[in-house]
């Protein structure tokens, strides 16, 4: 078996029906305890193909309780699974919902959430807050805090944020200079990082010399790497991207995904696959590397990130 040692699965997609995402086909609507057994199926695929690391949240439907019953079957320490508090998912599984989530950076959401996440413990490596910005004033939150220091040293995990928006890079520069006790409190950043999107760039050098863990989240720009007929200002990129996948004999997924692990550091870069078949055209990332030409010809594709997500912001849930 080979180890898929820097691919993590993300488990919104199979925690909650919706997602940000631009969907590709049209799933068979099921029932709510057959996508239940769709994501445990998913984790046991996932496991059999070498993926360690998995990404969860409270805001994620029931991602986060399918972990904990997943892992109590499991006996292997190299499991590694990473959480977050901050945000109360509200649809109820309902298609229709006007609101699927609601952000709330608060000490009793924290406290709140802390209940059930502890459970994902012995494998709990990582507890992140979710979606961080300047706004919510968190990173201010003496009181917050003070808590996620307690938690860090009691239970000996990391402490993290994840970032998101055309100022992810101000917020992940004040989560670097946040101290408790004349110590660095955070230890892991996920942020969004892929073709068009690649501001961590700039500051990806700073988090390597100061020795964290940086995780990249929506490599796939929420499904924007695939052809579209709505987004004709990438049509270079489809083609680009369409001309490697031919060369490399792989999809454009894995390309895109290949191409967040061969331009900067990471320690992890998440799949958000919903089924099977996904999951497998993802991994087919571990079966190569871009040659540094073509890593530089993609990084030709970067775009304004006020654009990139300016129009993320335009897609629904789906």
């Amino acid at each position: 078996m080979k180890q898929s040692d820097k691919i993590g699965l993300g488990t919104a997609a199979i925690g909650r029906p919706q997602y940000i995402n631009i969907k590709q086909k049209s799933d068979e609507e099921v029932s709510l305890e057959a996508f239940k057994q769709k994501g445990i199926y998913l984790l046991n695929k996932a496991y059999a193909q070498g993926v360690r690391y998995f990404d969860t949240a409270p805001g994620y439907g029931f991602a986060e309780k399918l972990l904990i019953d997943w892992t109590a079957n499991k006996n292997d320490d190299e499991i590694e699974i990473a959480t977050k508090w901050g945000y109360t998912y509200v649809a109820n599984f309902d298609p229709n919902a006007k609101t699927h989530e609601v952000k709330e950076h608060s000490l009793q959401k924290l406290n709140e959430q802390w209940i059930q996440s502890k459970r994902l413990l012995p494998y709990l490596s990582t507890y992140q807050i979710h979606s961080a910005t300047l706004e919510t004033g968190v990173l201010d939150n003496e009181e917050v805090l003070q808590r996620l220091f307690e938690l860090k040293n009691k239970h000996g995990i990391l402490i993290g944020i994840t970032s998101t928006g055309s100022d992810q890079l101000s917020t992940i520069k004040k989560a670097l200079d946040v101290e408790i006790n004349g110590s660095q409190i955070f230890d892991v950043f996920q942020v969004t990082y892929n073709i068009f999107d690649q501001s961590l760039a700039s500051i990806i050098d700073k988090l390597s010399k100061q020795k964290k863990r940086t995780v990249i989240k929506e490599a796939l720009a929420n499904g924007r790497v695939f052809p579209n007929e709505n987004y004709p200002n990438y049509s270079k990129a489809y083609k680009r991207l369409n001309d490697l996948s031919e060369k490399y004999q792989t999809g454009v997924d894995a390309i895109a995904l290949r191409f967040c692990m061969d331009s900067i550091p990471v320690y992890k870069v998440l799949s958000g696959a919903s089924n099977e078949q996904h999951l497998i055209d993802n991994l087919k990332v571990s079966d190569f590397e871009l040659e540094k030409s073509d890593v530089l010809d993609l990084k030709k594709l970067s775009i304004d990130p006020k654009l990139y997500w300016n129009e993320r912001k335009k897609l629904g849930w789906s």
